[in-house]
């Protein structure tokens, strides 16, 4: 249906409360990349709020994002594309918190083109700024992909503020976490080190697929406490996500990372994530 059509009533729960989960997937000329993990991961989400989702959710999804891109003339080779998956647990007559047991999900598939990052967003790096907002590894919530994302654009207004692309936000006792959309990581020598899962972060796809990479390019990987300090005495430091892929980072709250220049793992890093996504099958 076009995208514009009226679809979702006032009453849906995610609209209303944020009561949803997503996933964002990349495809590349019509390939679903890791498809399987964000199935996973969604089904994962879901449950936390008890959200049912029936049957085989990798082939419902498959089917649809298949549909969608036919449709929008999107399953193209070269093209890449973005898909948001979103999960809301549907309309409810009644209010409050408390949801109904009986509810019919709401379920959108979106896709728009992707065009890569500008040269010289990738000769310069990204610049961030540590966010005032405060993740708490021991909430249950932390690692579940909600639509309730009013902390995430809190932070990013916050870093537009202070001249820097994106916010990385600290635990409530000061370790690194992740950045507002993306998985953190250090490169230390011949260590690629990352925030562990226990710091309250989303168990990104593409931060998997790293933690594997850097053994086969003799990284030792490790998931970690890591502090703000460990940023400024890094070689290098990158973020990763599933549509931008590998990104650089070079400045952190004004002060530069390393030379302030991307570095040589990160831009490799970068180069095999984006021949892995084109080769994928």
């Amino acid at each position: 249906m076009p995208a514009d059509a009226p679809l979702i009533p006032a009453s849906d729960r995610g609209f209303l409360l944020g009561d949803a989960v997503f996933e964002t997937i990349r495809v590349f000329g019509g390939r679903i990349l890791e498809l399987p993990l964000h199935a996973e991961r969604l089904r994962g989400s879901a449950a936390a709020l008890e959200i049912p989702l029936a049957g085989d959710v990798e082939a419902t999804l498959r089917a649809a994002i298949d549909e969608l891109l036919a449709a929008d003339g999107l399953a193209v080779p070269g093209i890449e594309v973005s898909v948001r998956v979103t999960v809301s647990r549907g309309p409810a007559e009644l209010r409050g918190l408390l949801p109904p047991t009986a509810v019919r999900p709401t379920v959108v598939v979106q896709a728009s083109r992707v065009l890569p990052p500008p040269p010289e967003l990738l000769a310069r790096g990204l610049h961030l700024a540590i966010s005032t907002v405060r993740r708490d590894p021991l909430s249950p919530l932390a690692a579940v992909k909600t639509t309730s994302r009013a902390e995430f654009v809190y932070a990013r207004l916050e870093a537009r503020r202070r001249g820097a692309d994106d916010a990385l936000f600290l635990t409530i006792d000061g370790h690194l976490a992740e950045a507002t959309s993306a998985s953190l990581f250090v490169v230390r020598g011949s260590e690629l080190a990352t925030p562990a899962l226990a710091c309250g972060i989303l168990a990104g796809t593409t931060r998997q697929w790293l933690l594997q990479w850097a053994a086969g390019v003799g990284l030792q990987a490790r998931e970690e406490w890591l502090l703000p300090d460990d940023l400024f005495g890094a070689d290098e430091v990158f973020l990763a996500s599933s549509v931008a892929g590998v990104l650089p980072v070079t400045r952190v709250d004004g002060r530069p990372i390393a030379h302030g220049r991307p570095g040589p793992w990160t831009l490799r890093a970068r180069s095999d994530r984006e021949a892995f996504a084109r080769e994928e099958v």
